[in-house]
């Protein structure tokens, strides 16, 4: 129960390229950092579909074995972090099943908030799941009998749908590729040789040698076979609602994510960030790795000189055992350690990009301050994240978002820091080029694109996405008395 938040999953597709399930596992290790819990791979040769999934991180689920029993020249793959459904591997995506039309594999990214409605029409008539999961909802739409034409219904299942979803979907001889018309998650298109590739993010297609092509559009299909890639765009014209997060914290630096450069864009958060909160000091640093781009624009920003004040150990093993006392502490020196000829007898600006719960960030502020910092500057390169995410990220309860419960002052007292500064929502959307009426930022001000119907329903999705039952007939609680803060 860190700091960090984490996203759903990453998506990575292949058609028409002989080592289509090589490419496929080398691009799920691009797109690691968007979900470690699980990943899969389903290929196929143009007759017949494999499929192999498991849990844990991409090197510890393949194997030379495993993969060369995936054949064929088109594939789909998937990286998985849960955020509805349990941990465990019957989750695990791409999901596939034969029914009567042939083979269809899914891996999706986002949530359906309507996926319990769905799923109880879908269980009054007949139909029974094997997962826990609300893309297997997609599923059961999509293999309704009445559709003769796969394509058409695969046109009204995605109208049913409400939420975030980019899909890859994969038949024995196509691969298509789907963003909701909010385009909150990302997906893009990209070429290598004669084949076509889709992924979450631009970075996986530099890996693999593909050239970047564009995006897919919101609200768009598109569906590459022999005949080439055409387009369709089945849902009605909506406005875009990118999650402004994936700038913020969970694209890598090194992609372009809603025709944006996610370093860039970072870059300028600091520099926001150095405007809105300047403060005296001799040094700025980051906490590594996703705070480095905003650390550098408040550095430039200010004239403060950037330097490395936090290493980073990037070899702390998921299978790592903690102690149950004490184990933030000490996970956070495992992970992380600061450089004490950096820290000691200066005014450190620390630059992060969010605080969710406040406990790690509380455990490695205090690493700082005892390597000799004399004051210490927190500095946010978002604003307070005050409200869940019902669209694929994995943020916590109301209750356990510390900028929900606690003023600013107080999140500074329990920090233990000389300030504390938060970026403005104004701040933050100017960082994205002028558009920031493009962005999702209900995490923030609460604002949600999509209607949820009643302050009830929101709060049974909540729960469903922390994995916890919802009583039926319970009212939702009061938020607005303040819990109090963990010590």
């Amino acid at each position: 129960m860190g700091d960090e938040a984490r996203e759903h999953c990453g998506l990575f597709g292949v058609y028409n390229h002989p080592d289509a399930v090589r490419l496929t596992y080398l691009g799920l290790f691009s797109l690691q950092h968007r979900g470690e819990e699980s990943a899969g791979i389903v290929a196929s040769d143009g007759r017949t579909m494999t499929r192999h999934v498991g849990m844990g991180m991409v090197h510890e689920v393949f194997t030379p074995e495993n993969l060369s029993a995936l054949t064929g020249s088109l594939a789909i793959g998937h990286t998985r972090y849960s955020t509805t459904g349990s941990s465990r591997v019957q989750n695990a995506q791409p999901l596939q099943v034969d029914f009567s039309r042939g083979s269809v594999a899914i891996a999706h990214n986002g949530n359906l908030i309507n996926a319990l409605l769905l799923r109880d029409e879908l269980e009054a008539h007949g139909s029974i799941f094997q997962t826990t999961i609300d893309s297997e909802v997609v599923l059961h739409l999509l293999a309704d009998p009445r559709y003769g034409r796969f394509e058409a219904g695969l046109v009204d299942t995605l109208t049913q749908l409400k939420g975030a979803f980019s899909l890859l979907i994969l038949r024995e001889d196509a691969l298509i590729g789907v963003r909701d018309p909010n385009g909150f998650r990302p997906l893009c298109i990209g070429r290598i040789g004669e084949g076509w590739v889709l992924a979450s993010e631009s970075c996986a297609l530099d890996l693999i040698g593909a050239q970047f092509v564009r995006e897919v559009e919101p609200g768009e299909v598109v569906i590459i076979d022999r005949s080439g890639l055409r387009s369709i765009k089945p849902f009605p014209k909506t406005p875009l609602s990118h999650c402004i997060f994936e700038h913020v914290y969970f694209a890598r630096p090194d992609s372009v994510v809603f025709g944006e450069s996610v370093h860039q864009v970072r870059r300028s958060l600091g520099r926001m960030l150095a405007r809105e909160h300047p403060v005296e000091a001799d040094v700025v640093i980051a906490i590594p790795d996703s705070g480095n781009s905003a650390a550098l624009g408040y550095s430039q920003e200010s004239g403060i000189p950037l330097d490395i004040g936090i290493t980073r150990n990037h070899y702390v093993g998921r299978t790592f055992i903690q102690p149950r006392q004490r184990a933030r502490d000490f996970q956070v020196r495992v992970k992380f350690n600061p450089v004490r000829s950096v820290l000691a007898g200066k005014r450190v600006v620390v630059v992060d990009d969010s605080i969710v719960r406040g406990t790690t960030c509380r455990a490695r502020l205090k690493s700082i301050r005892e390597a000799g910092a004399k004051e210490i500057h927190m500095r946010v390169s978002c604003p307070p994240i005050r409200h869940p995410c019902f669209y694929g990220i994995d943020f916590p309860t109301r209750k356990e978002l510390i900028a929900n419960t606690h003023s600013l002052e107080e999140i500074r007292s329990y920090l233990e820091v000389d300030s504390l500064g938060y970026l403005s929502i104004e701040g933050l959307l100017k960082a994205v080029n002028g558009r920031g009426g493009d962005y999702c930022t209900a995490c923030y001000s609460g604002k949600y694109p999509l209607d949820f119907g009643s302050e009830a329903d929101k709060y049974i999705l909540e729960r469903k996405f922390a994995g916890e039952a919802h009583p039926p007939g319970t009212p939702p609680p009061d938020y607005s008395k303040p819990a109090k803060l963990r010590t």
